[in-house]
């Protein structure tokens, strides 16, 4: 299932999705097959017509008197976020955070495989994480030169960051996930999505003093 021919999908709706996504895996383990928007607003937060809404970007899902299947649901979802295909990941700094991150095992279970780290300290380089092995950060240009990356990931400090993408970009990775304190500018053809935990914590403490404007 595609979106509407001339409809550029906001934002908002795409960050929704996995919300959705996540709501409709909990409704399967439940036994539940079919579920009205009235009732998977009552679960996730987001009015019935907001649902409605956001589903209808993407052509029809639901009938009335019927409601949404909850498998075709998910799954279709899943196609839309790309998420019915498989994809290589490579991890640019093995610190606390890439450690966390390959010890995350579910990220293969969505079909995410990491296959390298990539480290400039010496006493990491040759060991492995859950037998993924960590190589000398030299080699990467090496490396995506023999092997298809769909994702590199920057886990790297801010002064290494600018550095460590133009070499994913150049090696022809086309998806960046962004850990490191900096905001990077990536060429047409590429995507990036910037993960700042200070962002995260920021918006927290906003909606404690203003509770009035916080949504789910």
């Amino acid at each position: 299932m595609t979106s509407k021919k001339n409809i550029r999908i906001s934002d908002a709706v795409i960050r929704r999705l996995p919300r959705y996504r996540r709501c409709l895996e909990t409704l399967m383990r439940e036994g539940i097959e079919r579920i009205s928007s009235g009732e998977l607003s009552d679960r996730i937060g987001y009015t019935a017509s907001q649902i409605r809404q956001d589903l209808n970007n993407f052509g029809g899902f639901g009938q009335q008197g019927y409601g949404y299947n909850v498998q075709s649901l998910y799954d279709r979802i899943g196609e839309i976020l790309g998420l019915d295909r498989k994809y290589t990941v490579i991890i640019v700094g093995s610190g606390n955070l890439g450690r966390a991150l390959v010890n995350y095992a579910k990220y293969q279970q969505w079909g995410f495989y990491i296959s390298a780290l990539f480290d400039v300290k010496e006493n990491l380089i040759g060991t492995t994480i859950r037998d993924i092995p960590i190589l000398a950060y030299e080699t990467l240009p090496d490396y995506l030169a023999e092997h298809s990356v769909d994702i590199g990931v920057i886990c790297t400090g801010k002064t290494s960051a600018p550095e460590v993408l133009q070499k994913l970009v150049d090696g022809g990775v086309k998806g960046i996930w962004n850990f490191a304190a900096a905001d990077l500018v990536v060429p047409k053809g590429v995507s990036i999505q910037d993960v700042h935990l200070s962002d995260s914590l920021s918006c927290l403490t906003y909606y404690m003093q203003h509770p009035e404007d916080s949504v789910r």
